[in-house]
Order: structure tokens, then sequence, then C-alpha cells
């Protein structure tokens, strides 16, 4: 009974995770799409902070990752840690500071190399 239960207790999780990993992409590609419109001036800026912050993802998620690991990170840890990554890459830039934009834009650039995702959309894999 005990381990029937911890199985059910794993799949919820999963579940979760991936319903929130699905609803998380189209956030992240929000800010994919901010970072593209912003005016050129502000792009470099943009594209810099975001770069950034990638490496940062690629630190804190390490070797092969999936896109519920990606969304478990961006929901237990937030992007408030982005801000710090954002002012040190673009100091004189208070405009390359919005997370929502940089943070949703590295994200959605990172999501990509997830094991689980292809061709602009997560695989079946579990």
């Amino acid at each position: 009974m005990v381990i029937a239960l911890a199985i059910l207790c794993l799949n919820c999780w999963k579940v979760h995770y991936r319903m929130e990993a699905d609803q998380l992409i189209g956030i992240w590609r929000e800010g994919e799409r901010r970072l593209a419109q912003a005016e050129p001036a502000e792009r470099s800026s943009l594209e810099r902070v975001r770069d950034e912050i990638v490496v940062e993802l690629r630190r804190r998620l390490g070797g092969p990752f999936t896109t519920d690991e990606l969304a478990r990170l961006y929901l237990d840890q937030g992007v408030d840690w982005c801000f710090g990554i954002a002012t040190r890459a673009a100091p004189n830039d208070p405009a390359a500071w919005d997370l929502t934009t940089v943070a949703g834009a590295a994200f959605a650039r990172y999501v990509r190399q997830a094991s689980d995702y292809a061709g602009g959309r997560r695989t079946g894999q579990e």
C-alpha cells in the first residue's frame, strides 16, 4: 500500500510539472518575443543579459535535463537571482533589467537543450 501511494505521488508530481512546464514555455516564449521586438539600441544589452542567464542556468542544472526539471527550477527558485546577473551584465542599462523579458528569453533559449524538447515542442519522452 505504501509503495502504491509513493508511485501515485510520483506520477502526480510528474503530471503537475508536465502541465506547469507546458504553461511556462508559453511565458518564456513571450520573453523571447519581447526581446525580439525591443528597440535595436536596447536589444544588445538585453541579449547580453539573456546570454549570461543561460550560462547560469547551465551551471545550476548541470548535464542533461528535462523540461520538467527546468520548470521545477523556475518554480522553486523563481527569477529574482537573475536580477544580480542583469545588473552586472548591463550595469548602466536599467531597461536590460526587465526580468520578464531577459529571464523569459533565457529560459526559452535554454529549454531547447532539454532532452525531451525538439522541433519547438516537448516530445513524448518521460
